[in-house]
Protein backbone atom coordinates (compact mmCIF):
# COMPACT_ATOMS: atom_id res chain seq x y z
CA UNK A 1 0.00 0.00 0.00
CA UNK A 2 1.24 3.66 -1.18
CA UNK A 3 2.17 5.68 1.92
CA UNK A 4 0.28 8.93 1.33
CA UNK A 5 1.99 12.27 1.92
CA UNK A 6 1.05 15.74 3.89
CA UNK A 7 2.90 18.47 4.99
CA UNK A 8 1.57 17.90 8.85
CA UNK A 9 0.30 15.31 10.35
CA UNK A 10 -2.15 16.10 13.41
CA UNK A 11 -2.72 13.11 15.66
CA UNK A 12 -6.20 14.43 17.84
CA UNK A 13 -9.08 15.88 16.61
CA UNK A 14 -10.06 17.93 19.80
CA UNK A 15 -9.54 21.45 20.49
CA UNK A 16 -6.08 21.91 20.56
CA UNK A 17 -5.62 19.61 17.40
CA UNK A 18 -8.65 21.36 14.79
CA UNK A 19 -7.35 24.54 15.95
CA UNK A 20 -3.62 23.52 14.70
CA UNK A 21 -5.34 21.77 11.60
CA UNK A 22 -7.53 25.39 10.71
CA UNK A 23 -4.41 27.40 11.11
CA UNK A 24 -1.95 25.26 9.41
CA UNK A 25 -4.65 24.50 6.38
CA UNK A 26 -5.71 28.46 6.01
CA UNK A 27 -1.89 29.02 5.76
CA UNK A 28 -1.21 26.64 2.20
CA UNK A 29 -0.30 23.23 4.21
CA UNK A 30 -1.58 19.91 3.26
CA UNK A 31 -2.63 19.06 6.74
CA UNK A 32 -4.24 15.18 7.97
CA UNK A 33 -5.88 15.05 11.10
CA UNK A 34 -6.08 11.60 12.95
CA UNK A 35 -9.00 11.12 15.35
CA UNK A 36 -9.07 7.83 17.08
CA UNK A 37 -12.77 8.10 18.06
CA UNK A 38 -15.42 7.68 15.96
CA UNK A 39 -16.06 11.37 15.78
CA UNK A 40 -14.04 14.37 16.24
CA UNK A 41 -14.24 17.08 19.43
CA UNK A 42 -15.81 14.41 21.55
CA UNK A 43 -14.39 16.33 24.60
CA UNK A 44 -15.44 19.39 23.29
CA UNK A 45 -19.29 18.07 22.83
CA UNK A 46 -19.87 16.85 26.86
CA UNK A 47 -18.14 20.06 28.13
CA UNK A 48 -20.05 22.94 29.94
CA UNK A 49 -23.08 20.93 30.41
CA UNK A 50 -23.12 20.22 26.98
CA UNK A 51 -22.98 24.17 25.90
CA UNK A 52 -19.33 24.39 25.93
CA UNK A 53 -17.82 26.77 28.59
CA UNK A 54 -15.72 27.63 25.16
CA UNK A 55 -13.36 30.18 27.06
CA UNK A 56 -12.48 32.80 29.87
CA UNK A 57 -12.78 36.70 29.63
CA UNK A 58 -9.82 36.68 32.58
CA UNK A 59 -7.62 33.77 31.30
CA UNK A 60 -4.01 34.91 31.98
CA UNK A 61 -0.81 32.98 32.78
CA UNK A 62 -1.61 33.00 36.71
CA UNK A 63 -4.70 30.67 36.03
CA UNK A 64 -2.34 28.06 34.79
CA UNK A 65 0.23 25.67 36.74
CA UNK A 66 3.13 24.26 35.02
CA UNK A 67 6.64 23.14 36.21
CA UNK A 68 7.42 26.64 34.23
CA UNK A 69 4.86 29.03 34.96
CA UNK A 70 5.88 31.68 32.54
CA UNK A 71 5.71 28.93 29.80
CA UNK A 72 2.16 29.88 28.39
CA UNK A 73 2.50 33.88 28.44
CA UNK A 74 3.35 33.77 24.86
CA UNK A 75 1.00 31.65 23.26
CA UNK A 76 -1.85 33.27 25.19
CA UNK A 77 -0.77 36.41 24.83
CA UNK A 78 -0.73 36.05 20.99
CA UNK A 79 -4.14 34.11 20.88
CA UNK A 80 -6.54 35.92 23.75
CA UNK A 81 -9.84 35.13 24.84
CA UNK A 82 -11.03 38.14 23.03
CA UNK A 83 -9.36 36.55 19.63
CA UNK A 84 -11.77 33.59 20.00
CA UNK A 85 -14.80 35.23 20.82
CA UNK A 86 -13.89 37.45 17.63
CA UNK A 87 -14.33 34.03 15.63
CA UNK A 88 -17.43 33.04 17.23
CA UNK A 89 -19.14 35.60 17.26
CA UNK A 90 -18.50 35.76 12.84
CA UNK A 91 -20.39 32.46 12.64
CA UNK A 92 -22.96 34.04 14.60
CA UNK A 93 -22.42 31.25 17.72
CA UNK A 94 -25.09 32.79 20.47
CA UNK A 95 -23.48 32.99 23.96
CA UNK A 96 -23.79 34.48 27.38
CA UNK A 97 -21.24 34.77 30.16
CA UNK A 98 -22.00 32.94 33.79
CA UNK A 99 -19.46 33.90 36.77
CA UNK A 100 -16.19 34.72 36.99
CA UNK A 101 -16.30 35.76 33.15
CA UNK A 102 -17.03 32.04 31.96
CA UNK A 103 -18.56 32.20 28.24
CA UNK A 104 -20.62 29.37 27.38
CA UNK A 105 -22.67 28.68 23.97
CA UNK A 106 -26.46 29.44 24.34
CA UNK A 107 -27.27 26.70 22.50
CA UNK A 108 -25.03 23.70 21.57
CA UNK A 109 -21.78 22.40 21.99
CA UNK A 110 -22.28 20.87 18.57
CA UNK A 111 -22.03 24.48 17.20
CA UNK A 112 -18.15 25.19 18.59
CA UNK A 113 -17.43 21.84 17.06
CA UNK A 114 -19.13 22.63 13.50
CA UNK A 115 -16.90 25.68 13.96
CA UNK A 116 -13.86 24.24 13.76
CA UNK A 117 -14.53 21.68 11.29
CA UNK A 118 -15.37 24.53 8.89
CA UNK A 119 -12.58 26.55 9.67
CA UNK A 120 -10.93 23.26 8.93
CA UNK A 121 -12.27 23.16 5.24
CA UNK A 122 -11.39 26.03 4.13
CA UNK A 123 -8.27 25.13 4.78
CA UNK A 124 -8.54 21.80 3.38
CA UNK A 125 -7.77 20.05 6.23
CA UNK A 126 -8.46 16.29 5.31
CA UNK A 127 -10.30 14.31 9.23
CA UNK A 128 -10.01 10.75 9.83
CA UNK A 129 -12.08 9.45 12.67
CA UNK A 130 -12.05 5.67 13.38
CA UNK A 131 -8.08 6.00 13.08
CA UNK A 132 -5.89 3.16 15.11
CA UNK A 133 -2.33 4.34 14.95
CA UNK A 134 -0.03 1.35 15.21
CA UNK A 135 3.47 2.72 14.81
CA UNK A 136 5.35 6.32 14.41
CA UNK A 137 8.23 6.82 12.97
CA UNK A 138 10.96 9.37 11.61
CA UNK A 139 13.33 9.13 9.21
CA UNK A 140 15.40 11.81 7.03
CA UNK A 141 13.12 14.39 9.00
CA UNK A 142 10.40 12.60 8.03
CA UNK A 143 7.51 11.44 10.59
CA UNK A 144 5.21 8.13 9.17
CA UNK A 145 2.24 7.26 10.76
CA UNK A 146 0.83 3.44 10.85
CA UNK A 147 -2.56 2.80 11.35
CA UNK A 148 -4.70 0.34 10.65
CA UNK A 149 -6.08 1.64 7.18
CA UNK A 150 -2.36 2.14 5.72
CA UNK A 151 0.08 4.68 6.34
CA UNK A 152 0.93 8.48 5.67
CA UNK A 153 4.10 10.69 5.93
CA UNK A 154 4.89 14.24 6.50
CA UNK A 155 7.83 16.66 7.54
CA UNK A 156 5.91 17.63 10.71
CA UNK A 157 3.14 15.81 13.27
CA UNK A 158 1.61 17.13 16.03
CA UNK A 159 0.58 15.74 19.09
CA UNK A 160 -2.93 16.93 20.19
CA UNK A 161 -4.19 13.64 21.74
CA UNK A 162 -4.54 14.77 25.21
CA UNK A 163 -3.76 13.62 28.44
CA UNK A 164 -5.76 10.53 30.25
CA UNK A 165 -8.64 12.19 32.07
CA UNK A 166 -12.01 10.95 31.30
CA UNK A 167 -10.90 7.39 29.87
CA UNK A 168 -14.43 6.34 28.95
CA UNK A 169 -14.24 9.07 25.88
CA UNK A 170 -11.43 7.15 24.66
CA UNK A 171 -8.50 9.31 26.87
CA UNK A 172 -5.31 7.33 27.07
CA UNK A 173 -1.50 7.76 27.96
CA UNK A 174 -0.68 7.76 24.42
CA UNK A 175 0.80 11.24 24.10
CA UNK A 176 3.76 10.59 27.11
CA UNK A 177 4.02 7.53 24.69
CA UNK A 178 4.83 8.74 21.94
CA UNK A 179 6.67 11.69 23.42
CA UNK A 180 8.97 9.53 25.04
CA UNK A 181 9.27 7.45 22.33
CA UNK A 182 11.18 10.59 20.83
CA UNK A 183 13.15 11.30 24.34
CA UNK A 184 11.11 13.73 24.98
CA UNK A 185 10.92 14.03 29.07
CA UNK A 186 7.68 14.25 30.95
CA UNK A 187 6.28 15.86 34.24
CA UNK A 188 4.34 12.58 36.40
CA UNK A 189 0.22 13.04 35.52
CA UNK A 190 -2.00 13.02 37.95
CA UNK A 191 -5.70 13.73 37.87
CA UNK A 192 -7.04 17.10 38.09
CA UNK A 193 -10.41 19.27 38.55
CA UNK A 194 -11.08 16.06 40.23
CA UNK A 195 -13.31 15.28 43.26
CA UNK A 196 -11.77 14.28 46.41
CA UNK A 197 -12.16 11.47 48.68
CA UNK A 198 -12.29 11.27 52.59
CA UNK A 199 -11.54 8.15 54.64
CA UNK A 200 -10.77 7.87 59.08
CA UNK A 201 -12.99 9.97 60.87
CA UNK A 202 -13.83 12.03 58.10
CA UNK A 203 -16.22 9.41 57.24
CA UNK A 204 -19.07 11.21 58.99
CA UNK A 205 -19.20 14.23 56.36
CA UNK A 206 -20.25 11.85 53.89
CA UNK A 207 -23.48 11.83 55.30
CA UNK A 208 -24.62 14.98 54.52
CA UNK A 209 -23.53 13.89 50.93
CA UNK A 210 -25.74 16.13 48.35
CA UNK A 211 -25.25 19.28 50.91
CA UNK A 212 -23.12 22.40 49.16
CA UNK A 213 -22.30 25.71 50.53
CA UNK A 214 -20.62 28.62 49.23
CA UNK A 215 -16.85 28.35 50.99
CA UNK A 216 -13.09 29.41 50.29
CA UNK A 217 -11.31 25.98 49.26
CA UNK A 218 -7.50 26.12 49.75
CA UNK A 219 -4.29 23.93 48.52
CA UNK A 220 -1.12 25.07 49.32
CA UNK A 221 -0.86 28.88 48.11
CA UNK A 222 -4.31 28.62 45.55
CA UNK A 223 -7.55 29.20 47.05
CA UNK A 224 -10.29 29.27 45.87
CA UNK A 225 -13.92 31.14 46.80
CA UNK A 226 -16.48 29.21 45.26
CA UNK A 227 -19.08 26.16 45.84
CA UNK A 228 -17.91 23.22 47.78
CA UNK A 229 -20.28 19.57 47.92
CA UNK A 230 -20.19 16.83 49.72
CA UNK A 231 -20.85 13.73 47.87
CA UNK A 232 -20.85 9.84 49.44
CA UNK A 233 -17.15 9.67 48.80
CA UNK A 234 -16.11 12.80 50.10
CA UNK A 235 -15.64 16.81 48.56
CA UNK A 236 -16.34 18.32 45.08
CA UNK A 237 -17.83 21.35 43.79
CA UNK A 238 -16.07 23.87 41.68
CA UNK A 239 -14.45 25.04 45.35
CA UNK A 240 -12.89 21.71 45.69
CA UNK A 241 -11.90 20.75 42.23
CA UNK A 242 -10.12 23.92 41.63
CA UNK A 243 -8.29 22.99 44.73
CA UNK A 244 -7.64 19.51 43.62
CA UNK A 245 -5.18 20.47 40.86
CA UNK A 246 -3.10 22.15 44.03
CA UNK A 247 -3.45 18.92 45.99
CA UNK A 248 -1.05 15.77 46.39
CA UNK A 249 -1.83 13.10 47.78
CA UNK A 250 -0.52 13.43 51.19
CA UNK A 251 -1.40 16.76 51.80
CA UNK A 252 -4.38 18.44 53.54
CA UNK A 253 -7.05 20.50 51.93
CA UNK A 254 -8.97 23.53 54.33
CA UNK A 255 -12.31 24.84 53.63
CA UNK A 256 -13.49 28.55 55.36
CA UNK A 257 -17.28 27.77 55.98
CA UNK A 258 -17.60 31.30 57.35
CA UNK A 259 -15.30 33.59 54.60
CA UNK A 260 -17.53 36.53 55.27
CA UNK A 261 -16.80 36.75 58.87
CA UNK A 262 -14.53 39.14 60.28
CA UNK A 263 -12.01 38.14 62.93
CA UNK A 264 -13.87 38.00 66.29
CA UNK A 265 -17.30 37.82 65.25
CA UNK A 266 -18.31 35.15 67.36
CA UNK A 267 -16.56 36.51 70.83
CA UNK A 268 -19.13 39.72 69.35
CA UNK A 269 -21.99 37.26 69.11
CA UNK A 270 -21.43 36.18 72.89
CA UNK A 271 -21.80 39.48 74.08
CA UNK A 272 -24.87 40.48 72.05
CA UNK A 273 -26.80 37.22 72.25
CA UNK A 274 -25.31 35.34 75.46
CA UNK A 275 -27.97 32.63 75.23
CA UNK A 276 -27.68 31.73 71.46
CA UNK A 277 -26.10 28.77 70.81
CA UNK A 278 -23.22 27.90 67.95
CA UNK A 279 -25.52 25.20 66.21
CA UNK A 280 -28.26 27.90 66.09
CA UNK A 281 -25.64 30.38 64.64
CA UNK A 282 -24.21 28.06 62.42
CA UNK A 283 -28.20 27.07 61.22
CA UNK A 284 -28.44 30.63 60.50
CA UNK A 285 -25.68 30.94 57.87
CA UNK A 286 -25.60 27.29 56.72
CA UNK A 287 -27.58 24.17 55.46
CA UNK A 288 -28.80 23.03 58.51
CA UNK A 289 -27.10 19.42 57.86
CA UNK A 290 -23.76 20.59 57.11
CA UNK A 291 -24.37 23.25 60.46
CA UNK A 292 -25.18 20.40 62.57
CA UNK A 293 -22.14 18.30 61.85
CA UNK A 294 -19.65 21.25 62.75
CA UNK A 295 -21.42 21.90 65.71
CA UNK A 296 -20.94 18.19 66.86
CA UNK A 297 -17.69 18.27 65.98
CA UNK A 298 -16.86 21.63 68.09
CA UNK A 299 -18.80 20.35 70.77
CA UNK A 300 -19.76 23.99 71.99
CA UNK A 301 -22.89 22.48 73.44
CA UNK A 302 -23.56 25.37 76.11
CA UNK A 303 -25.12 28.73 74.99
CA UNK A 304 -22.14 31.06 73.57
CA UNK A 305 -22.49 33.03 76.77
CA UNK A 306 -21.10 30.19 78.82
CA UNK A 307 -18.26 29.67 76.86
CA UNK A 308 -15.21 30.51 76.95
CA UNK A 309 -13.79 32.55 75.06
CA UNK A 310 -10.84 30.39 74.09
CA UNK A 311 -13.15 28.00 73.50
CA UNK A 312 -14.94 30.42 71.09
CA UNK A 313 -11.69 31.49 69.29
CA UNK A 314 -10.97 28.47 68.51
CA UNK A 315 -14.26 27.24 66.93
CA UNK A 316 -13.76 30.46 65.21
CA UNK A 317 -10.07 29.17 63.41
CA UNK A 318 -11.68 26.13 62.96
CA UNK A 319 -14.51 27.07 60.60
CA UNK A 320 -12.16 29.41 58.78
CA UNK A 321 -9.64 27.12 58.04
CA UNK A 322 -11.35 23.54 58.92
CA UNK A 323 -8.66 20.75 57.73
CA UNK A 324 -9.38 17.70 55.92
CA UNK A 325 -6.86 14.86 54.63
CA UNK A 326 -8.08 13.56 51.48
CA UNK A 327 -7.00 9.61 51.61
CA UNK A 328 -7.11 9.88 47.79
CA UNK A 329 -9.01 11.50 44.34
CA UNK A 330 -11.55 9.74 41.93
CA UNK A 331 -9.04 9.50 39.42
CA UNK A 332 -8.87 9.78 35.78
CA UNK A 333 -12.20 8.45 35.61
CA UNK A 334 -13.92 11.79 37.25
CA UNK A 335 -10.77 14.26 36.40
CA UNK A 336 -11.93 17.10 34.02
CA UNK A 337 -8.27 17.38 33.11
CA UNK A 338 -4.16 15.98 33.83
CA UNK A 339 -1.82 17.97 35.76
CA UNK A 340 1.93 17.35 34.44
CA UNK A 341 2.75 15.58 30.69
CA UNK A 342 5.19 16.74 28.14
CA UNK A 343 7.96 19.02 29.78
CA UNK A 344 7.66 22.85 28.75
CA UNK A 345 11.46 22.56 28.83
CA UNK A 346 11.52 20.43 25.79
CA UNK A 347 9.30 22.78 23.79
CA UNK A 348 9.37 25.78 22.07
CA UNK A 349 6.99 28.33 23.99
CA UNK A 350 6.36 30.60 20.65
CA UNK A 351 5.44 27.42 17.74
CA UNK A 352 5.22 24.25 20.71
CA UNK A 353 8.25 22.80 18.52
CA UNK A 354 10.31 19.90 20.44
CA UNK A 355 13.71 21.93 20.43
CA UNK A 356 15.70 18.71 19.98
CA UNK A 357 13.47 17.07 17.29
CA UNK A 358 12.54 19.37 14.32
CA UNK A 359 9.09 19.38 13.18
CA UNK A 360 7.41 17.77 16.15
CA UNK A 361 5.00 19.53 18.35
CA UNK A 362 2.74 19.10 20.96
CA UNK A 363 -0.45 21.21 22.32
CA UNK A 364 -2.76 21.55 24.45
CA UNK A 365 -3.46 18.78 27.36
CA UNK A 366 -0.67 16.69 26.37
CA UNK A 367 1.59 19.41 27.57
CA UNK A 368 2.80 20.40 31.40
CA UNK A 369 0.11 23.57 31.11
CA UNK A 370 -3.22 22.70 32.86
CA UNK A 371 -5.97 25.68 33.43
CA UNK A 372 -8.41 26.37 36.44
CA UNK A 373 -12.02 25.52 35.91
CA UNK A 374 -14.11 27.53 34.14
CA UNK A 375 -12.78 27.94 30.09
CA UNK A 376 -8.97 28.36 30.92
CA UNK A 377 -8.07 24.98 29.87
CA UNK A 378 -10.45 25.11 26.19
CA UNK A 379 -8.31 28.92 25.51
CA UNK A 380 -4.70 27.16 26.60
CA UNK A 381 -5.87 24.79 23.54
CA UNK A 382 -6.95 27.28 21.22
CA UNK A 383 -4.29 29.42 22.08
CA UNK A 384 -1.28 26.44 21.64
CA UNK A 385 -2.68 24.93 18.68
CA UNK A 386 -2.81 28.52 17.23
CA UNK A 387 1.00 28.43 17.74
CA UNK A 388 2.02 25.33 16.04
CA UNK A 389 -0.73 25.80 13.34
CA UNK A 390 1.57 28.65 12.36
CA UNK A 391 4.60 27.38 12.38
CA UNK A 392 3.90 24.38 10.57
Amino acid sequence: MMTENFDAIILGAGAAGLMAAARAGQRGRRVAVLERADRPGKKILISGGGRCNFTNLGAGPANYLSANPHFAKSALARYTARDFLDLVERYAIAWHEKTLGQLFCDGSAQQIVDMLLEECAKGGVTIRCGQNVTAVSRDDDRFTVETDDGSIAAPALVIATGGPSIPKMGATGFAYDLARQFGLKIVEPRPALVPLTLGGEEVLFREISGVSAPVVAKAGKASFPEAALFTHRGLSGPAILQASSYWKPGDTVTVDFLPDREPGWLLALKRESPRITLRTVLRERLPQRLADILAERIDIASELGNAPDKKLADAERRLSAWTFTPNGSEGYAKAEVTVGGIATSELSSKTMEARRVSGLYAVGEAVDVTGWLGGYNFQWAWASGKAAGEAI
